[in-house]
């Protein structure tokens, strides 16, 4: 949910004030491209989990203040509400063994910070929705001490000016139909991030590429099948957290004002492109202003913040999110790919990453690119397919028409990813593991989604209601995560 702020609630003046100072600093960025002001030495990959914590029972646990400080680790930190931490990676470069590597790291570091929480009542778990969670559990103190997210809250709601209505139909019938006086479901959408460090030159073709590709990355990746109960989509996190963090009545739906989750609606020339309609379009949610002036240090020789800039970048909630950082003194752009749920385990997650890099770099490098044969709508449509799908979602793709997204993976974007990574000197082991899972799922039509949904309808076979289910489920799943093996090998109970 990005870096804490200072204010709960802004004054007419300040957020006056913040909205010149986004303008200022959007002039300025719009020069540094013009300059090529930025570092590109090699292409570095990071990569963001957030993750559940639930009690012995396997409810929500809403204490991560006291989990946090018992991990005592700073790539640990604070989300959304109480039952939520994230754990951050550093970035490194992706040729090589790395991959091996950071999946052996993050296997351990989640294992001593399971081990910490546990000596606090909690266990982490990654999954895109935890199931067990109930609306009676946001009738608590849910939301975590930070200014942020407070002010994250009070906003959307001032803007919205009434409850906000969440609609989301399964495919078995099964329906959510609420009202919701916070923004506290949205903490229900767990995910993972993965980031691409690309030269400004670049950007627009990476950018329109994991637009294309994020389509079967959700079918492949889907892990979030239940939510307050009931058997919705394949990833009902999209929509949910789409609806979750609206910001329009009725009202200004029907005038066709954008949503703050969006996903766009054209493609792209440049990174400016997005940064630029991010001010035309989105009033702030924050305006936490600072006295930089970003034209004098840019004259200087001096990287600017652009920190007002970038703050309203992060209450955009693309699901391919364009960054400008500076770390050592250096601007840097990447590309934050936002469409993952989080595991269902860490092989599962570098598995997801390997075929996202992979194909990505060969998509945005062909000569007559699948942005150029596909229309920016039937994109669209495919990514509202896959979520609601899954596996079984039907995509449009150029030379392909109309296929299924476990064929599609197979017969065309597969071999892209197997040649992106070779091309990026990814050694042949980490390909063949990581990618093998990859058509493992295809072949077998199982992910985290089908998973679970099929665990949930064999415990109700034999008797369970469908609390006691999710719960059996879970339960199930935590071992099998654990273990780390890939979902589409776990055994259904």
């Amino acid at each position: 949910m990005g870096e804490e702020v200072s204010a709960r609630s802004y004054t007419r003046e300040q957020r006056q004030r913040y909205r010149e100072k986004v303008h200022e600093d959007l002039d300025v960025f719009e020069r540094m491209l013009s300059r090529d002001s930025f570092e590109f030495d090699r292409p570095m990959t990071g990569l963001e989990i957030e993750l559940n914590l639930v009690d012995g029972r396997l409810d929500p646990h809403f204490h991560n203040d006291e989990v946090l400080a018992a991990i005592a680790d700073p790539g640990y930190q604070t989300e959304l509400a109480r039952y939520n931490i994230e754990l951050n990676v550093p970035p490194r470069p992706l040729p090589g063994r790395a991959a091996l590597e950071l999946e052996e790291d993050l296997r351990a570091s989640l294992n001593a910070a399971d081990a910490k929480a546990r000596g606090v009542g909690s266990r982490i778990v990654t999954i895109g929705i935890l199931p067990t969670l109930r609306p009676e559990h946001y009738e608590q103190e849910w939301i975590s001490d930070n200014n942020r997210y407070t002010a994250l809250n009070d906003s959307i709601f001032v803007a919205r000016g009434e409850d906000i209505r969440l609609e989301i139909a399964g495919p078995t019938g099964e329906q959510l139909s609420t009202y919701c006086d916070s923004i506290a479901p949205e903490s229900a959408c767990t995910s993972v991030q993965l980031h691409l460090q690309v030269a400004p030159a670049q950007f627009a073709a990476h950018w329109n590429a994991a637009q294309a590709l994020s389509a079967p990355q959700i079918a492949l990746g889907a892990n979030s099948p239940f939510f307050f109960g009931r058997r919705l989509h394949a990833e009902t996190r999209i929509a949910l957290f789409a609806q979750a963090t609206d910001t329009r009545p009725v009202e200004l739906k029907n005038q066709g004002v954008r949503p703050r989750v969006f996903f766009g609606e054209r493609w792209i020339t440049s990174i400016f492109d997005l940064f630029e309609e991010n001010v035309r379009y989105f009033p702030a949610l924050l305006a936490e202003s600072t006295d930089e002036d970003p034209a004098a240090k840019l004259r200087a020789g001096i990287a600017p913040d652009l920190s007002e800039l970038r703050l309203h970048n992060g209450t955009v909630y693309r699901w391919n999110r364009p960054i400008y950082d500076v770390v050592g003194g250096r601007p840097h752009l990447r590309v934050e790919n936002r469409v993952l749920p989080a595991g269902p385990t860490i092989v599962d997650v570098m598995a997801n990453a390997a075929f996202y890099y992979g194909a990505v770099r060969v998509l945005a490098r062909q000569e007559r690119p699948v942005w150029t044969r596909m229309s920016f709508p039937a994109c669209a449509e495919n990514f509202a397919r896959a979520a609601r799908d899954g596996l079984d979602a039907r995509c449009y793709w150029p030379g392909f028409g109309e296929v299924s997204a476990d064929e599609l993976v197979l017969r065309h974007l597969l071999p892209l990813a197997h040649q992106g990574l070779e091309e990026w000197g990814v050694a042949p082991e980490v390909r063949e593991r990581y990618l093998g899972i990859i058509e493992g799922r295809c072949v077998s039509g199982v992910n985290g989604a089908v998973w679970q949904t099929r665990a949930v309808e064999h415990f109700e076979r034999h008797g369970a209601d469908r609390p006691t289910a999710l719960r059996r489920m879970l339960r199930a799943y935590m071992e099998h995560m654990d273990a780390n093996e890939p979902v589409h090998t776990w055994p259904v109970p």
